[in-house]
């Protein structure tokens, strides 16, 4: 039988379908004991409408694979970070024309500083590699991405935002 930490490596993110729940580093941890799997996952962000289908997923390809007893946990501290995708995971969203996030800002503890104004982000165009690209809506598809244009090439593109 494959390992349980292999079956859950494979399972794809519902939103993101390039790249594996380990890519994106939302898959946490696997533990086996006397037939039991339990698997941690974290959300990439408060609300994620995705982990109902995450959880599913996951029990699915381990249930598939001789496993009867499977435990999917939310496991919410520390907070997931956009630091935390793969180089693999970064690759294969550039080679499906989404543009990676670049580092995420550092946090400190304590009070959010409140900072007025839109960020300014640096996206380079994950189609030709043009520097100069401008953001068309702070939303995508999803909430973690945006919407951007290429101005070199006119292709439009997603964009995961840094969290």
């Amino acid at each position: 039988m494959v390992s349980a930490q292999a079956v859950a490596e494979t399972v794809t993110d519902p939103e993101l379908p390039m790249v594996t729940l380990a890519d994106l580093g939302v898959l946490r941890e696997v533990s086996e004991a006397d037939g039991r799997v339990v698997v941690s996952i974290t959300p990439t962000y408060t609300g994620c409408p995705a982990m109902d289908t995450m959880r599913d997923d996951l029990v699915h390809a381990l249930t598939a694979a001789g496993y009867h007893e499977v435990e999917v946990r939310t496991v919410l501290q520390p907070a997931w970070s956009t630091d935390w995708i793969s180089e693999s995971g970064r690759r294969k969203l550039a080679e499906a024309g989404i543009a990676p996030p670049g580092t995420a800002p550092k946090r400190t503890s304590g009070p959010i500083p409140l900072t007025l104004g839109a960020p300014v982000r640096r996206v380079a165009c994950p189609r030709c590699g043009a520097p100069d690209t401008e953001l068309l809506s702070e939303f995508s598809g999803t909430a973690c991405k945006s919407l951007r244009r290429c101005r070199a090439c006119a292709e439009p593109f997603e964009h995961v935002k840094e969290i």
